[in-house]
């Protein structure tokens, strides 16, 4: 589990495709992976990954392609910017909220709004993801939590402040890019519950 309280941001420093799956070896933050072990969880983009090698700012994952086919990491490239967070103890503080690192699909970035130092996005978001979204409810995006702005029919916005502009990736996304989106797993048992209780009603 996570926080969704990007930590870092890596480097993404080598791709290796194979057969069935995708090695991934990041430059990390010094001081970032310290006592990190190996088979332990890291989001990387918001994705939750294990680590199959480690050191203080060097980490190593093997991406299956049912992970790469649902997220943006099949669309990383050498030099790219990547935000990091490792798994969350007992005693981490919650300053976002729960995060699975499950990704459930991918949204475009359909505008921006640079406003200074702030920015607002508007991002299509699968229609089947839309039914979970509310305003001021909870979403990882890249594994970022956020708090979810005006809800459209096939879109919803989400304001940056400056400090979540500064420690993630998020400066650099450009319109088109593909964001990974995890819903709050809370809101979605809420919804899959009471859409269950309707159809018993109507049965």
């Amino acid at each position: 589990m996570f926080t969704g309280i990007v930590t870092a941001q890596g480097l993404i420093k080598r791709i290796q495709n194979q057969p069935n799956y995708t090695t991934l070896s990041i430059k990390a933050p010094k001081g970032f992976a310290q006592n990190l072990k190996r088979g332990a969880s890291v989001a990387v983009n918001g994705v939750c990954l294990t680590v199959k090698k480690g050191s203080t700012n060097h980490l190593e994952f093997d991406v299956i392609t049912e992970t790469l086919d649902k997220t943006n990491l099949k669309l990383l490239n050498k030099n790219e910017k990547v935000n990091l967070e490792r798994s969350m103890v007992a005693t981490s503080e919650i300053g976002g909220h729960l995060v699975s690192g499950h990704i459930f699909g991918v949204g475009v970035i359909k505008s921006i709004n640079d406003r200074g130092d702030t920015k607002d996005l508007r991002i299509q978001a699968p229609a089947a993801m839309m039914q979970y979204l509310f305003y001021k409810g909870y979403i990882a995006l890249n594994g970022c939590s956020l708090t979810v702005g005006k809800v459209l029919k096939s879109s919803f916005n989400i304001h940056l402040i400056p400090e979540t502009i500064k420690v993630t990736n998020f400066q650099s996304l450009q319109k088109g890019d593909l964001v990974n989106i995890e819903i709050d797993q809370t809101t979605l048992n809420i919804v899959e519950t009471i859409k269950k209780i309707m159809l018993e009603k109507k049965a």
